[in-house]
């Protein structure tokens, strides 16, 4: 208290009291993935798609992070830290690493090589092994005849380098060929069949001659990035490497791992490893508690193999996780042509956009994938029917409406978590009310405290009602503020204690929309029979 020692007039500043609680950002999204260039396992902020490049490099062929993070501020998104791993320390000095073959020229500008028969179809070689001319095998084949699956195997030496889990039905016409086409920096294959007439070849291994090379300059690429597997993904909270580097970056809300199907496709990791990555990816979601996992599927499944993969293989529970199929197809400026890639960067983008444009609560759903001119396959409603209850969130074509996010449903199984707005909202609501009420520690822990408290978070919860973020018809439907001797015994305040219970109604997106239709007789009102 102040002392007055002489008479006069004291003028003094007062609290008034009212603290208020200010929302959180949640549209800040984190890529942990391979660049041929800049810091290694140091999470790095960039806003523009031009910080990245100066930071990390242009586009590389084969990889999907620069990709993911141009498609994430294509669609809408401000911010993004970006962790790079599998690098090497010249990578990480700014430099671009070594090229994968020393003098190997680029892949679009080689002539074609020597053909070689494969079964019933043609493959080339674009690229040359470190160990000597490549071999393609087909492995793994699963019974007889023109429907059934195989691996096309693509190896350096004794070294797996690219697979390709395709098929030879009638009714998937040109699949080896496309895939193949799309996603091989080392191989072309051509049909030597009319589709109708394609059968599964049988087990073999064919060498192919390397293309005699070109006169143009070699490209740098990202060599040492395939050897990321899922312990430099993991990483260590105590090092600040992978996942573990995140967890002093307070402000992320999302995260994606694209470059994880990059590492897949090439043969780098199998299935397990895939699985492994993503659980821990969801484990670091659930233990920060602010934040959601956002999942890519492994690529060249159709929505029958989409949900066996999502009940058996990745039969992931967690409310902190969203899954999205299929992949997109963008243009990639690098190539000079469409090619596929995982949706989570985009998908990314589109949850920032919609944050901004209509706020967290609202679903980020029904909006369309900016950048995207095709997907990978088409659902049909009937496909959806079986994906949607298992947490598949589907994107989808849709004539005159360009290609849209068609779901907003987390990988959770409990229905009171089933929507993705609702689990975001309460992130944000959690990590308001934790950020806007630091100022209680320490404070005299009485009925004024208790007051003030429920009058700071009430005036944060009405403005969320106005909003439209919260159900009800008046406040009070809406959400509810106890703090008082009810939650605080005196046992609680003897040991330091305030116990605060709020409860809210959150908003649920129109997920289904019937429209009931009738006929009526004119004049009596009544339906006719």
């Amino acid at each position: 208290m102040p002392s007055y020692l002489s008479p006069g007039v004291y003028v003094e500043e007062v609290a008034s009291g009212s603290r208020p609680i200010e929302g959180v950002g949640t549209s800040v999204a984190a890529f942990v993935g391979l660049a041929p260039a800049g810091p290694l396992n140091e999470p790095t902020l960039v806003t523009n798609w031009t910080q990245y490049v100066a930071a990390f490099g242009d586009f590389t062929d084969g990889y999907y992070l620069a990709h993911s993070v141009y498609g994430f501020f294509n669609n809408g998104g401000t911010a993004a830290y970006v962790v790079r791993v599998g690098g090497s320390a010249a990578g990480a000095a700014g430099e671009a690493a070594p090229a994968a073959v020393s003098g190997a020229p680029r892949p679009a500008e080689l002539p074609a090589g020597e053909p070689r028969a494969l079964g019933t179809f043609s493959v080339t070689a674009t690229g040359t092994g470190q160990k000597g001319p490549l071999t393609v095998e087909v492995a793994d084949p699963e019974g007889e005849g023109p429907a059934e699956r195989f691996k096309l195997v693509v190896k350096d030496g004794d070294k797996a380098v690219e697979t390709f889990d395709v098929s030879a039905k009638k009714g998937n016409r040109s699949y080896v060929v496309t895939q193949v086409k799309e996603r091989s920096r080392l191989i072309t294959v051509a049909e030597a069949a009319p589709a109708a007439q394609l059968a599964r070849p049988e087990n073999q291994t064919v060498t192919l001659p390397a293309p005699p090379p070109a006169a143009t300059a070699p490209e740098p690429a990202a060599a040492e990035n395939t050897a990321a597997g899922p312990a430099e993904y993991l990483g260590d909270s105590a090092d600040r490497t992978g996942f573990g580097g995140l967890e002093a970056v307070d402000e992320v809300s999302m995260v994606a791992v694209p470059d994880l199907m990059a590492a897949y496709q090439r043969g780098a990791i199998d299935l397990e490893a895939v699985k492994a990555v993503q659980l821990g990816l969801i484990a670091h979601c659930e233990l920060m508690g602010d934040r959601v996992a956002v999942i890519d599927p492994p690529p060249g499944l159709n929505a029958q193999q989409i949900r066996v993969w999502r009940q058996e293989t990745a039969g992931y529970d967690s409310k902190y996780a969203a899954l999205y199929y299929p992949w997109i197809k963008t243009f990639d400026p690098s190539l000079g042509k469409a090619r596929l890639i995982p949706p989570s960067g985009h998908v990314a983008g589109i949850w920032a956009r919609n944050d901004f444009e209509r706020g967290v609560h609202k679903a980020p759903a029904n909006e369309v994938v900016r950048g995207a001119v095709d997907l990978e396959i088409q659902i049909t409603r009937g496909e959806q029917d079986l994906l949607n209850p298992i947490g598949v969130n589907c994107i989808r074509a849709f004539p005159g409406r360009g290609v849209r996010v068609w779901g907003a449903r987390t990988m959770s199984s409990d229905p009171a978590w089933r929507y993705l707005n609702v689990r975001r909202y309460f992130n944000y609501l959690e990590e308001s009310i934790l950020i806007g009420t630091q100022w209680v520690v320490f404070e005299p822990n009485d009925h004024a405290l208790w007051a003030r408290i429920r009058r700071n978070v009430s005036a944060f919860l009405v403005n969320e009602w106005r909003a439209g973020a919260l159900f009800g018809a008046r406040p009070e439907e809406a959400y509810y503020v106890k703090c008082d001797e009810e939650t605080n015994p005196q046992e609680s305040v003897d040991v330091g204690r305030v116990i605060c219970e709020i409860g809210i109604a959150p908003v649920k997106p129109a997920e289904f929309v019937i429209f009931r239709l009738a006929q009526f007789s004119s004049g009596n009102g009544e339906l006719e029979e």
